[in-house]
């Protein structure tokens, strides 16, 4: 028995036929050494993987977006559903179709999300080694970083269609940087509700730091990238005029699962202690 938002729900010991729904919940049933047969992905982009990590997912059927099809998912006889508390309404419906449990998703705290998908396939034990490789890869990462940005300040942006957000202390890159023992600017050293929130092209330098990681989200984001670059109040950003601005890849930095922090981990390593300018 699984208690989750909507109840109690008996599952199988060792499901042999898992559909996830969200990309946070793929994400940690991979991780935990579950392949899925199929999953809804919202932040899915064509011809993307549909994770953090390339070749993972091949097999796995794609069912929707943010919404899965039920008439797909009727068909591939699933024996258990997992998912996110933002899939109540339909509850009754993927019920019907397989055991299904849903848990609550608080981007900030994408660890209780983690530890629900470990207890309803019973992979706790597999859960635990994953913390302590976790623990055990970012206190390698912090002897080699060292002491040389004790007094650096890492900014991390997104760029959607036309809009500017900045990442806050309390989202999920933001508690890899902060496990790493590196500072954010004053304007990213406060927590969100989502994580994350807004700016206007006019408040830019609050995306400043003596390092700037960016990602971009569709193809919209990627133009309006362009743009940006070419805009004075860009090229005002010390990260910019220094060359230490980093364009990193969305499915790793905004995962918020378990298979996403080794993808970021690597980033930290590639950029902080292996770039020529970082030494």
């Amino acid at each position: 028995m699984v208690k989750h938002t909507m109840g109690e729900t008996c599952v199988p010991i060792h499901p042999q036929r898992v559909v996830t729904l969200s990309s946070c919940t793929l994400g940690n049933v991979l991780a935990l050494g579950v392949q899925p047969i199929a999953t809804t992905n919202e932040v899915y982009q064509e011809k993307n993987s549909l994770t953090t990590v390339k070749g993972k997912t091949e097999g796995i059927k794609l069912v929707g977006l943010s919404q899965p099809n039920l008439e797909a998912t009727l068909l591939l006889k699933p024996d258990l559903i997992i998912g996110v508390d933002w899939f109540k309404p339909i509850y009754p419906l993927l019920s019907k179709i397989a055991p299904t449990v849903l848990g609550k998703i608080d981007y900030p705290n994408w660890e209780d999300h983690f530890s629900f998908v470990a207890e309803a396939l019973g992979k706790q034990e597999v859960e635990k080694a994953l913390w302590k490789r976790y623990y055990e890869r970012m206190q390698q990462l912090k002897l080699a970083l060292g002491t040389r940005y004790q007094d650096k300040k890492v900014s991390f942006i997104y760029i959607w269609n036309e809009r500017i957000s900045i990442d806050a202390k309390n989202s999920f890159a933001g508690s890899i940087l902060s496990d790493a023992l590196l500072q954010r600017p004053a304007s990213q050293n406060m927590d969100s509700p989502y994580g994350a929130f807004p700016i206007s092209l006019e408040e830019l330098e609050k995306a400043d730091g003596d390092i700037l990681f960016v990602t971009t989200y569709s193809s919209g984001g990627n133009q309006f990238l362009e743009e940006k670059q070419r805009d004075p109040l860009w090229k005002t950003l010390k990260a910019v005029q220094e060359n230490h601005v980093y364009y990193v890849d969305f499915m790793s930095w905004a995962a918020t699962n378990m298979l996403g922090t080794d993808a970021v981990i690597d980033d930290l390593f590639k950029y902080l202690v292996n770039t020529p300018e970082s030494k």
